[in-house]
């Protein structure tokens, strides 16, 4: 007779606080499910390709199985599952240019793709692995989420066209936020820090949904096509690889994200850019989201909620504040009273005050819009 195992009884496992309502950083094992639909007639071809990346990813550091799946109702439906010892390892793979040049033999022959993580909670077969286990442990409760999921994008623009691109960005009419009748867009936050472009964006329901609903717009189109000239990595809309490209190396997921209480409508939005020295991206969002779980009961600090978003280098931390940011306490806001540390995983000068730095971070607000009724 199999078991429900308990992790939460493991003495390694680390509690999670009801404030966070998500994380990659706590060491539970990670699923990753992705559902493929292939074109008709190309199912050997796409065998063959994904025999290939098995080979590949199986000397990934942090990967330890996966499987490949066919309907048994429509062949063309084909399912990947794959787990590894945590998400940290998992993400620093999908997202990294490796990746992309190692599932490029797919793209001829997959429709659509949709890919899905979870963090495991329970499962059946005996007691949780513990935290110095190979194969990681389980997550020791379930996360109380508010119902919003976020995402952001980032890419660059060519130097000296910074005004226009923000004059674009600000100036397009906002999308019908209602998508169907499951999913909804609640805000969306535009920010430039340089050359260098954030939109974050909250959504009710079905992300890649509100996604596909915000590139069909014609608006959002328009604006698309208006920035396109501006953009350092070039794109063609019209031609569905160098879109789908552009935007996979764009993505920039959340990896954090903490409440530090109920809604306050009078908190405005910021966002803090974070360039992390070569291979030390997810060791900074790390990083932050500890101080910033470990900050969210004390009482000075102004943040109402925080969201880290990263990939490869690039870590962008979006915060609501109550009151003046420049009259808050600079290392509540900057996440880390440590200049040495900070100095030590980002790109940032060693010999400024923390004031000085989160000057240097703070990236320029173009947009930030609500939904109504979100």
């Amino acid at each position: 007779m199999t078991t429900l195992s308990a992790p939460a009884t493991d003495p390694h496992a680390r509690q999670v606080s009801p404030r966070v309502s998500q994380s990659v950083f706590d060491g539970s094992r990670l699923r990753v499910v992705l559902l493929v639909d292939v074109y008709e007639g190309a199912q050997q071809q796409f065998l063959e390709a994904y025999e290939q990346l098995c080979n590949q990813v199986a000397s990934v550091p942090g990967h330890v199985s996966d499987q490949l799946c066919q309907s048994i109702e429509n062949p063309s439906q084909w399912l990947i599952t794959s787990e590894w010892e945590s998400a940290p390892p998992f993400l620093a793979w999908v997202n990294s240019e490796e990746h992309v040049r190692m599932v490029e033999p797919l793209h001829s022959c997959v429709r659509d793709t949709r890919s899905l993580r979870f963090h495991v909670v329970r499962e059946t077969g005996g007691p949780a692995p513990r935290a110095d286990s190979a194969q990681g442990r389980l997550q020791a409760s379930p996360r109380i989420g508010d119902g919003v999921i976020r995402h952001a994008l980032t890419f660059t623009v060519k130097p000296g066209s910074e005004e226009k691109v923000a004059k674009i960005l600000s100036e397009y009419a906002s999308p019908e936020p209602k998508v169907d009748e499951n999913t909804r867009l609640c805000r969306t936050s535009l920010f430039m820090h340089g050359n260098r472009v954030v939109r974050a964006i909250e959504v009710r329901g079905d992300l890649l949904a509100a996604l596909r609903h915000v590139a069909r717009q014609p608006e959002v189109r328009a604006v698309e096509e208006a920035v396109n000239p501006y953009l350092e990595q070039d794109r063609d809309l019209d031609d569905p690889e160098s879109a789908r490209v552009f935007f996979t190396r764009a993505a920039l997921p959340a990896v954090h994200h903490v409440n530090a209480e109920q809604e306050d409508p009078k908190a405005r939005r910021h966002a803090l850019y974070y360039p992390a020295r070569p291979g030390r991206g997810m060791e900074l969002a790390e990083l932050l989201a500890r101080q910033d779980e470990a900050a969210a009961d004390d009482p000075r600090r102004p943040i109402v909620r925080s969201t880290i978003f990263q990939r490869d280098e690039v870590v962008v931390r979006l915060i609501d504040v109550r009151g003046d940011l420049e009259a808050a306490d600079p290392a509540l806001v900057l996440g880390i009273a440590d200049a040495g540390r900070l100095a030590e995983l980002t790109t940032l000068p060693k010999d400024r005050d923390l004031a000085h730095v989160l000057q240097l971070v703070r990236a320029d607000l173009v947009t930030d819009r609500r939904s109504a009724g979100a």
